[in-house]
C-alpha cells in the first residue's frame, strides 16, 4: 500500500498538472511551472533518509530551495520532490547502487512545492552503523550548465518510451 500524500497546491504561476506515479503505489498531482530556480552558490543542500526514503533530516539550504518547511518535509517520502521529467531509471540506478553499499552521483533535477525546479550534482551515500545501513544522506552541489544540458537531454530520451 503506498503512502499518503496530499495533492501539491496549484501556483500561482501558470503550470502544467502532471499525475505522479510512484514505485511504493501512491500518485498525486504535481504542477510544473517550467520555471528554474538557480542553484544558491556557495551552498551545499543536504538531507537524510532512513531506508524506506522517509526524510528524517534537511539543512536549511534544502528547505530554502525546495520552498518546504521542514515540517512538510521531515517524515515524508523524498520522492515528493520528483519532477516529472526525471526517468524511473535514474532512481532505479541511484536506489540499486545505494541500497548496495555504494556511493552514488548523479543529475537530478527536482521539483520545489511551487512548481518551480532546480537541477543539483547529487551524491548520495549509505549511512553505516555497527557495520549495518541505517538509512542514506544526500549532499548535492551546484551543476555546471553544460552538465544540466547533457543530463536533460539524456534523460528526455530516457522518459520517451516509459511509463510515468
Amino acid at each position: 500500500m503506498g503512502s499518503v500524500l496530499a495533492d501539491a497546491v496549484k501556483p500561482d504561476a501558470p503550470a502544467k498538472a502532471v499525475t505522479m506515479n510512484y514505485h511504493d503505489g501512491s500518485s498525486r498531482v504535481v504542477y510544473d511551472s517550467d520555471i528554474e530556480r538557480p542553484y544558491p552558490d556557495g551552498k551545499l543542500i543536504v538531507s537524510r533518509t532512513d531506508l524506506d526514503g522517509m526524510i528524517t533530516h534537511v539543512n536549511d539550504a534544502f528547505v530554502e530551495i525546495s520552498g518546504y518547511t521542514e515540517e512538510e518535509l521531515i517524515g515524508k517520502p523524498h520522492y515528493i520532490l520528483r519532477h516529472p521529467d526525471m526517468p524511473k531509471a535514474a532512481y532505479n540506478d541511484l536506489w540499486g547502487t545505494v541500497e548496495a553499499g555504494n556511493k552514488w552521483h548523479g543529475y537530478v533535477k527536482n521539483l520545489c512545492k511551487d512548481g518551480s525546479h532546480y537541477w543539483v550534482y547529487a551524491t548520495v551515500v549509505p549511512n553505516v552503523r555497527h557495520g549495518k545501513t541505517v538509512g542514506f544522506t544526500s549532499v548535492r552541489r551546484k551543476p555546471s550548465r553544460s552538465k544540466i544540458d547533457a543530463a536533460r537531454a539524456q534523460y528526455a530520451d530516457m522518459t520517451a518510451n516509459e511509463d510515468k
